[in-house]
């Protein structure tokens, strides 16, 4: 359970930083198909308590073992500085190649739906309603219409406690969240600016959120494990509508640099696509994404099958 290194840890927190800036990815699919995602939630599970019982009495080095301090480190490390370094570079990707990103994180995602569902202990037909109940329930999450909110302290703290609760559970995206918060530019331009006293604001909203979903999930997963599964496998598969490669723009939003960008869209069909836009679907290449985003998956996971074997 503890044997992941430090650096390795830290480059698939890196993967997890870059998912979470992407609205309809999460970063929780990423630590479940890189397999430390019950370390994580264990290791958050345990701060609380580990601090309490560490800190007064001035055990510091019980409370970073408790609290599995050097895998926290590294994969927050890793998660800062990938969505530091990356929130231009992915904005300007989904400005200028819309359909080939969106492609490689639709299969990205299909084929986390597979790893997720082989998680499963015991398939029974039990399991078709919570699996049915995620499918709709996250379908309907990315149908429903973004709105504005004026950004205040409150508001971020808020947006920022309901969008970590998102992106620790697999198939459900925090920016995306965000995206319906109205909250996904204010929040991404802080990052830009190193606006410290937003963005801290905006941490302390994620922590309290994290500490308080984390110890649920756990307790989910210990009692309910593959009803569980099968509600997440859901997730994925209905937020796969979000991530869906060719969209009609229903409303438009005006951004930070004064341009005009889509906000609210609805999933139609490549050939709709080219006869709405008049644009090239660019039908073979979204498909040769999709593929490198599912092998890539494939791969990430026989990787870790050979290292733990």
């Amino acid at each position: 359970m503890r044997s992941h290194h430090p650096f390795a840890v830290f480059l698939r927190g890196m993967a997890m930083g870059a998912a979470d800036i992407v609205p309809g990815v999460s970063g929780g699919t990423i630590a479940f198909i890189t397999g430390i995602y019950f370390r994580l939630l264990e290791a958050i599970g345990a701060a609380p308590q580990a601090v309490f019982r560490h800190l007064p009495r001035g055990q510091l080095e019980a409370l970073w073992r408790a609290c599995d301090g050097t895998f926290l480190l590294s994969l927050l490390t890793g998660i800062i500085v990938s969505i530091a370094t990356l929130a231009s570079a992915i904005s300007f990707i989904l400005a200028e190649y819309p359909i080939l990103i969106w492609s490689f994180f639709f299969g990205l995602i299909v084929a986390s739906v597979w790893h997720v569902g082989r998680q499963v202990r015991q398939y029974v037909p039990s399991l078709l309603l919570p699996f049915l109940a995620g499918v709709l329930f996250a379908w309907w999450v990315t149908t429903l219409p973004a709105s504005q909110i004026a950004p205040s302290a409150m508001v971020f703290f808020g947006a920022g406690a309901l969008a970590i609760c998102a992106m620790i559970l697999p198939g459900i995206s925090g920016s995306f969240i965000l995206v319906l918060l109205g909250m996904y530019v204010p929040v991404l331009d802080a990052i830009r600016a190193l606006d410290l006293g937003t963005l801290v604001i905006f941490a302390g909203g994620c922590l309290v959120g994290l500490l308080s979903v984390a110890r649920l999930i756990t307790w989910a997963f210990r009692h309910f494990h593959d009803p569980v599964l099968a509600l997440l496998t859901g997730f994925m598969v209905g937020a796969l509508n979000k991530v869906w490669p060719w969209k009609e723009t229903l409303t438009w939003r005006t951004n930070s640099a004064g341009e005009q960008v889509p906000l609210n869209e609805a999933s139609i069909s490549p050939l709709g696509y080219a006869e709405m836009t008049g644009q090239d679907p660019q039908l073979l290449l979204a498909v040769l994404c999709a593929v490198v985003g599912l092998l890539l998956v494939l791969l990430v996971e026989w990787a870790g099958a050979k290292r733990a074997a």
